[in-house]
């Protein structure tokens, strides 16, 4: 669960995920962790809108705009202030991070259509570590050719560039980080 303001009662995952699950709200806490600062609802719907409709924001057209402006102001902030995951302050237009908003990407994790299998990636690097070791233990040929030792040294450093390539794709996925939605940045390099 995810607390809120002190005092303030844990936010259900369930009620999380069926806050974030729209994809206008991530853009949303897009470009609340990316600015990190309070910022006004006209900013915020012209760059959802062009997030949105895959533009720059000087050539998102009023309609697009106003029709982002709308359905933020009249559903998507509404129901995500509700749950404390931003503030917004209607009379204002006015949009403001919390600590729920901060501490959100703990229950968000971007997962695109075609994300990469890691798990089974490392299940086999498991798998094929365990093989290559009874092989070396039967000593088994050609692989006797080289030491011990240096067979330790191949499946050490797989494992490591494995975990940091791991780590990289990961960061490059959290909300808050680069320019773009973590969605549109992994379509872009498809």
């Amino acid at each position: 669960m995810l607390n809120g303001p002190a005092g303030a009662e844990a936010l259900p995952k369930g009620e999380i995920f069926e806050v974030l699950r729209n994809q206008r709200r991530r853009y949303v806490l897009q470009y609340l962790k990316q600015d990190g600062r309070a910022v006004e609802l006209g900013d915020l719907a012209q760059q959802v809108a062009a997030w949105e409709y895959e533009t720059t924001l000087e050539e998102v057209t009023p309609a697009q705009r106003k029709r982002v402006y709308t359905t933020l102001q009249q559903t998507h902030l509404p129901k995500m202030d509700e749950s404390g995951i931003l503030s917004f302050d209607s009379d204002r237009g006015i949009i403001e991070s919390t600590t729920r908003t901060q501490d959100i990407s703990i229950y968000l994790e971007i997962v695109p259509g075609r994300e990469f299998a890691w798990r089974e990636l490392y299940l086999s690097l498991g798998a094929i570590s365990c093989a290559l070791v009874a092989a070396l233990w039967g000593e088994v040929y050609p692989l006797t050719n080289l030491s011990d030792l240096t067979w330790m040294t191949v499946i050490a450093v797989t494992f490591t560039a494995t975990a940091a390539a791991h780590i990289y794709y990961e960061r490059n996925m959290r909300l808050g980080h680069g320019e773009q939605p973590p969605e549109l940045s992994y379509s872009a390099d498809d």
